[in-house]
């Protein structure tokens, strides 16, 4: 029975910080699961198609991951993809106060499911989506935060 993990997020857009916590999960288990949450609640910048599609072209050479759409409770949405693990992603220590009381949760609604936490690497530290757009937004360079056909699209969106 292959290990399947899930790797859950916004991903409005998916940067290299998140590129990098996926390519570890790679290694790790059999197939990775990229879960683009289409929950409206963070009013994303990029639509869940765009989303979904701009990580499918990150890893269109790597057959071991899939990029899937989600709008229901993680922990179902792990148990239909016959997942056994979540991945998440620890920057700062406000990540881990959120993660915690996530993990209480799901842990509550599927025990079946464990929670992998991956450190982000030292420059990937201060990135997050959110500074990622708002420097966008306002004419900076985000080049060297995102894979560069996110970039393009980032650059595409903010010109409309």
């Amino acid at each position: 029975m292959p290990r399947i993990a899930v790797y859950p997020g916004t991903f409005d857009p998916f940067t290299n910080g998140h590129k990098q916590i996926t390519d570890r999960a790679l290694k790790l288990f059999d197939e990775v699961i990229v879960a683009v949450s289409d929950h409206e609640r963070k009013s994303p910048l990029l639509s869940v198609a765009e989303r979904v599609s701009s990580v499918e072209d990150v890893y269109q050479n790597e057959p071991r991951l899939t990029v899937k759409p989600f709008n229901n409770l993680l922990a179902d949405f792990a148990e239909a993809q016959g997942a056994k693990a979540l991945i998440r992603g620890l920057r700062v220590t406000s990540d881990f106060e959120y993660e915690f009381k996530m993990a209480q949760f799901v842990g509550d609604l599927n025990p079946e499911v464990e929670i992998v936490y991956l450190m982000a690497d030292a420059k990937n530290l201060h990135i997050s989506s959110s500074s990622v757009k708002e420097i966008a937004a306002l004419g900076g360079d985000v080049s060297g935060y995102l894979p560069s056909h996110i970039n393009e699209l980032l650059k595409k969106k903010y010109a409309e």
